[in-house]
């Protein structure tokens, strides 16, 4: 297989492919193991792409030497393989990540350069050179640098779902860009236990909540893994997680914004949108709104699993999304002939 398929919301496409997960059950974390080995071994990156990661690792010195924003090279990660199996009895899905050592300047080396020519005057890319005609999932590590963990928020009391556009601040080409409530990339300073335990994604999807939107870890928090995806543009691993917020409204969200939060800058707008399928998907196909790949799909599954539980878990659920989906549709073709 040299292809993956993109995703496809009424009008909408988006190259996010769902790699497992389809939002109708949740992923237990215990079926999901994190291979990290701390210093064993080093994503290793091809002889252009080390000179275009010392080329960002200048500017970025230039930049803090000059007092203008720069971007902090914090430890990371590259994906080594995403594997998946099934349970034997339940065939509940099992999700193995394995992960070496990376740092945010490699991730900015490959990322942003995906589709600039390795050598002046020739036409070959990493695009070209390493995903086109083959497998993006068996791509070499140093193409995916980043591992990302978004989640889909909807408050308990009011009802709604949480959206948000990233900043100009931003690095990288989702700048400006609609997307997940809150997302967080796996960061070794902060998500390798110091206790020897495996990395969890789950406290990442926490810390994504506390650092961006306040919740704390004392909030009542209904989280599930629903599913893991490739954002095929640029070549970014990601975790999806929907969030239930019972105690919390969107006015105490925007109350506790307003008094700091950690990562304030990352985020320039929010919008609050009733959680039911119609308001969701009338906002994400709404004309000219710019979304990062996977976000859309993201808020899909979230509106799949809600369906489900409101069948009392039925599968079939995801059937009154679709049902939502071709309404949205109609309405969005009704409006541009007025």
């Amino acid at each position: 297989m040299t292809e993956r398929d993109g995703i496809t919301i009424g009008t909408l496409e988006t190259p996010c492919h769902i790699f497992e997960g389809d939002g109708t059950r949740p992923i237990h974390e215990d079926n999901v193991t994190i291979i990290y080995e701390p210093g064993l071994r080093r994503v290793s990156l091809p002889m252009e792409v080390q000179r275009w990661r010392q080329d960002i690792e200048a500017e970025q010195k230039r930049r803090q030497a000059a007092g203008e924003r720069f971007a902090w090279n914090n430890p990371r990660f590259a994906v080594e393989s995403v594997l998946v199996s099934r349970t034997d009895e339940e065939e509940a899905p099992q999700v193995r990540i394995s992960l070496c050592d990376a740092d945010y300047y490699d991730f900015l080396a490959t990322s942003i350069n995906l589709d600039e020519p390795l050598r002046r005057g020739e036409p070959a890319t990493l695009r070209s050179q390493y995903l086109k005609d083959s497998d993006p999932v068996g791509a070499p590590s140093f193409l995916s640098c980043s591992f990302g963990v978004n989640v889909a928020v909807e408050t308990g009391r009011d009802g709604k779902m949480v959206f948000a556009r990233r900043s100009v601040t931003v690095e990288g080409h989702n700048k400006e860009r609609w997307n997940s409530s809150v997302n967080e990339g796996l960061a070794a300073i902060h998500d390798v236990p110091k206790d020897g335990r495996p990395i969890s994604l789950a406290s990442v999807a926490h810390r994504a909540l506390r650092e961006e939107l306040a919740v704390q870890d004392e909030d009542a928090v209904e989280l599930e893994l629903l599913a893991f995806a490739l954002d095929l543009r640029n070549h970014q691993w990601a975790a999806f997680y929907r969030a239930v917020l019972p105690d919390l409204s969107s006015e105490d969200l925007v109350s506790r914004r307003s008094k700091g939060v950690e990562d304030k800058w990352e985020h320039d707008q929010f919008r609050f949108v009733p959680a039911d399928p119609d308001s969701v998907l009338d906002f994400i196909l709404e004309k000219d709104k710019v979304w990062t790949p996977c976000g859309p799909a993201l808020f899909y599954l979230a509106l799949v699993r809600a369906a489900v539980l409101a069948r009392g878990g039925n599968p079939s659920g995801r059937l009154d999304v679709e049902a939502a989906e071709r309404r949205a549709v109609e309405r969005l073709r009704g409006s541009a002939q007025m």
